[in-house]
Parts: C-alpha cells; sequence; structure tokens
C-alpha cells in the first residue's frame, strides 16, 4: 500500500496540486490522468522517491519493492539485454555480481567462503537461479527474441531499448509499479501482452497514458489531476468520461429534483457496470462501480475542445485510386507496386511498425512527395485536407499571433467569428494573439485540427494528429472524426480511435506491400492473432 498525506507541490509560486490524501492499495491499477503540464509525471516521481514534495508525505511499508519505468533509453549502454531487465531488482542483480567476482578471486579465503555461502542463500532466496528465464519470458513477451538478449544495449534500436526498459520495470514480481506512458512507441502485440500481464498482476500499479483503450483495460481507478487537486475514482477511463459528463450537466439542472439525479445516476451506474469492459477486472469493477453513491461521482470541471468537421459539397463516387505506386528513398525500397480504391464510405485507417512507409505514402497522396512509379488520382469533385506528422513549416519562422494565423485560413475574416471559433478550441482572451512560434505541441496541433476544420474539405488525411494532445482532446477528434461523413485517411498509436472510426486496415508489411481488409481493427488485431497462434 501507499498512503500520501497532504502532499503539496509548489515550483517558483505556482502551485501543481495541494492538500492531497490517496490510498494505492494491492490489486489495483490507478490510472493518472490529467491535462499537459498538470503534473502527472511529476506526481509519479514523487511517489517513486525521486522529487520530494514541498509538504506532506508518501508512505510505504519497509521491505516493499517498487519498479519504475525507466525514461532515459540510453542509461543502460554498457549492459548487456538481459543483465539490464535482471538489474529491475538492483539487489538480485548486485547478489550475483557480487557473488561471481568473489569466485574470481586467486586468493579465496574461508571468508570469503563463508560470505559466498551467505550470497549463494540470499541470491537463492531472490530468485536468482530462475532470474534469466524470467528474463527472457518477459523480453519475448514484448517481442524482443532471444538472439538479442545477450547483445549490449548500445547495439539495440530506440524502439527495442523502450521494451528493455519495460521488461526491467516488470521483471521480478515487484510490489508496486510505477508507469510513465508505456505503451508510447509499443507495437499491437506489445501492447495486448503487456494488458495481459498486468491484468494477471497481484500488486499495485500507477500509471500515466494518453492510451483511453489500455486505461480501459487495465485500471480499476482513475486518479485525476486537475485544478490544483488530485482525486481518486473507481471505475476505469470510460466510466470516468462519460460520468464527469453527466454529473456536469445534473450540476448544472438546478430545476431537476434530487430524487430524479440519483434515480439517473443510478441508471447510469447499473448500465455502464454491465457491458462496458471485457476485461478481467470487469467483475471487481461492477463491484465497486454498484457501491458509489452520487457524493463519490467525478464531478470534473476541465475544459475540453469542440472538433468538428463539415463538407463544403458532397463528392461524386470517385474518390481515390491508388496505382501500382513505388518509391524508394536512401536505396531502400519503402513502397512497392501499392494499389487500392478509396469507396464513398470508407475511413481507411493506415497501420504497422514502418511508420516512414505509412508517412511516405501520406506525402504522396497529399502530393508533397512524388512516387518513383505508379499514380495517385483523386475524384475530380472531391477537396483534401492533409494534417502532416510534422507541422514545423506552419510554425517554427511564423511570428503571427494565432488569430491572424487562423485568418489565413478563414473565408470570414471578423475578429467575432474567429473568436468564437478559438474558443471551441480552447483559445481565448489575450491567448488568441500568441505567436504561433512558441505555441506548445499541444497548441499547434490543435491549431492544424482548427485549420481543417475551416478547410470544408470532402477527404481528411491526417498523419499521427494524437501526437502531443492530451486525453480531453483525443476525445474530442475522436468524436469530430466519429461524426464526419465524408473521408478519412489517417494513422495513430491510439487503438480506440482506429476502432471506432476506421471500417477498413491498410497494414504496411515488410517490404514495401500492404495488407488491405474492409473491417474493424478489433477483427483485424483477432485474425491476425489467430493467425499466429496457428503458426
Amino acid at each position: 500500500m501507499i498512503t500520501v498525506n497532504n502532499l503539496s507541490l509548489q515550483y517558483g509560486g505556482t502551485v501543481l496540486f495541494s492538500r492531497v490524501d490517496l490510498q494505492f492499495i494491492a490489486g489495483n491499477c490507478y490510472g493518472v490522468i490529467g491535462a499537459n503540464g498538470s503534473g502527472k509525471s511529476t506526481f509519479l516521481k514523487i511517489l517513486a522517491g525521486e522529487l520530494e514534495p514541498s509538504s506532506g508525505s508518501v508512505e510505504i511499508k519497509k521491505k516493499v519493492r517498487m519498479s519504475v519505468l525507466k525514461q532515459d533509453q540510453n542509461m543502460y549502454d554498457n549492459y548487456k539485454v538481459i543483465d539490464t531487465v535482471i538489474m529491475g531488482n538492483s539487489r538480485l542483480f548486485e547478489c550475483g555480481r557480487e557473488k561471481d567476482e568473489l569466485y574470481l578471486k586467486e586468493d579465496f579465503s574461508d571468508a570469503d567462503g563463508i560470505k559466498a555461502a551467505e550470497l549463494e542463500e540470499e541470491f537463492a532466496e531472490l530468485g536468482g537461479w530462475e532470474a534469466e528465464s524470467n528474463a527472457s519470458q518477459l523480453l519475448q513477451g514484448l517481442g524482443i527474441a532471444t538472439s538479442y538478449h545477450d547483445l549490449m544495449m548500445s547495439d539495440m534500436e530506440p524502439r527495442q531499448k523502450v521494451k528493455v526498459l519495460l521488461a526491467q520495470a516488470l521483471f521480478g514480481t515487484p510490489d508496486i509499479i510505477l508507469l510513465d506512458e508505456p505503451t508510447n512507441n509499443l507495437d499491437v502485440n506489445s501492447v495486448v501482452w503487456l494488458e495481459d500481464f498486468l491484468l494477471d498482476y497481484k500488486g499495485t500499479v500507477i500509471v500515466v497514458s494518453h492510451d483511453r483503450y489500455f486505461l480501459n483495460t487495465v485500471c480499476t481507478h482513475i486518479v485525476d489531476i486537475d485544478y490544483n487537486k488530485i482525486r481518486m475514482y473507481v471505475g476505469n477511463y470510460d466510466f470516468w468520461y462519460d460520468s464527469s459528463q453527466l454529473m456536469q450537466r445534473l450540476l448544472k439542472d438546478q430545476n431537476k429534483k434530487s430524487e430524479d439525479k440519483i434515480k439517473e445516476l443510478e441508471e447510469f451506474i447499473r448500465r455502464f457496470s454491465a457491458n462496458k469492459s471485457k476485461s478481467r477486472q470487469a467483475t471487481s469493477r461492477r463491484k465497486m462501480l454498484d457501491k458509489l453513491t452520487m457524493d463519490e461521482m467525478p464531478a470534473s470541471s476541465r475544459r475540453y475542445p469542440w472538433v468538428g468537421f463539415k463538407m463544403e459539397r458532397e463528392p461524386g463516387k470517385d474518390r481515390l485510386f491508388v496505382s501500382e505506386v513505388s518509391k524508394t528513398i536512401d536505396g531502400v525500397k519503402i513502397l512497392d507496386n501499392i494499389s487500392f480504391i478509396m469507396g464513398k464510405d470508407d475511413k481507411i485507417a493506415f497501420i504497422g511498425g514502418n511508420e516512414i512507409a505509412i508517412t511516405t505514402m501520406f506525402k504522396i497522396l497529399a502530393g508533397e512527395m512524388e512516387p518513383d512509379t505508379g499514380s495517385v488520382k483523386w475524384g475530380v469533385s472531391t477537396t483534401q485536407s492533409y494534417f502532416p506528422k510534422d507541422n514545423t513549416e506552419y510554425f517554427n519562422d511564423n511570428e503571427l499571433g494565432i488569430m491572424d494565423w487562423m485568418r489565413q485560413f478563414s473565408e470570414d475574416k471578423r475578429e467575432s467569428y474567429l473568436r468564437t471559433f478559438l474558443g471551441r478550441m480552447l483559445f481565448s482572451g489575450d491567448d488568441v494573439y500568441k505567436p504561433v512560434n512558441v505555441l506548445s505541441g499541444g497548441e499547434k496541433v490543435r491549431c492544424m485540427l482548427s485549420k481543417m476544420m475551416l478547410s470544408g474539405a470532402s477527404i481528411l488525411m491526417l498523419d499521427q494528429p494524437t501526437n502531443h494532445l492530451d486525453l480531453e482532446s483525443i476525445a474530442a477528434l475522436n468524436n469530430g472524426m466519429d461524426d464526419f461523413k465524408g473521408n478519412i485517411i489517417f494513422t495513430t498509436h491510439d487503438h480506440q480511435l482506429i476502432q471506432t472510426v476506421a471500417n477498413r486496415i491498410i497494414e504496411f508489411i515488410d517490404g514495401g506491400k500492404i495488407l488491405d481488409r474492409a473491417m474493424t481493427y478489433d477483427e483485424y488485431i483477432a485474425i491476425k492473432r489467430a493467425q499466429e497462434a496457428g503458426n
């Protein structure tokens, strides 16, 4: 158990959070959420003992082992992959190292023999003889083949290093696991494996993540950092989101009788607990939800942007024809003879580990890059709007304020109109005059989405639009894309966005080829897993 007592943190006169009292209990998984800059990662550092709070305390029982996902990918470059994982239990690793050094001594004494025997006993108690086998299983579960286990970390690619550090955090059955964005840069199979691991884990998990599907699958509780407060609520992210929206509406509805509010709340909890989760956490979570009272529901005051795309005109039946497109970059064939046709109702998700191939395809579709061979033909009545993965050219050398930047893309130039529009995207007051070259990553993304909304395009192309966005903005984007009546081609790491929006999956595979299937993302994953199990 972790007990947080009257915790406060202040940076240079700015209060991140104050008077926080929480308890984290074994057997539960806590998802920490909050707007960008609210202090989610900072809160984890305080729990891990890496940062001192301004006041208050974090109490953890003695002999409780805590494991933390490291963020520095290069800190273990001088160690082997397998040893890096075992270092997740630092005492076990040191015990093994001390033991081995003793046995290498040329003048091995009786005292050394006694010390070695003590170390052997401790090593066995810590599970040392099974350590390499257990570490290997974790690595394989995350997609790191055994041929890599004895390599040096310096020889591993960044995406592989992330997996090794995650295996390190999970190694040796720690009592508490702290994970900051563990699904970043993980492929689908690795995320599914991690979900299964955490669902079976008996200790305490505290995780920061922008992946709503992941939070929905593994979390029993949500810890919300909002307006200098940190509050804990029962349920996964969807329950927190839906119930907070309901509570805001009920609290605003002053004319409604309190018994009617309670009745509506009880019905909501009943519906949600019955069908909102397929995970193994569902049963225990449902029992907790059934005990909720109105006072324990999340009445969040957090603001959400509004994202809505509308076509100026409906295009004809011809949308997009991609014919035998190939592209080689720096001697490597990125795309090899790619062909597909986009139909009237298609919302296509590009997926796959080769993000260079996906971005190259987007650039060719947007006319920013020419294919070596093949062609791209848009329907004559279509219009397209493109969200690039790298938006640097739109902002870095641009000193325009947000208002004037947006005015370039709007037919209605009036400040009153633009203020209304920008207000929906959470730019208000003097914020609308802030130069766009000093905006944060999330603010730039909201500007790019605003530009797309103003375009009135019938076809949207979005390359990683959720990068830099907080959960509130991702949810708003998800709603906007789901409601859009035109065509969409997009790629993202957000499982829920793909599952709820896409009705067709195009996977970019090795050799510059594609697999093209008309189905939902979950259906596609189920087929892939069945095929892998069959092999």
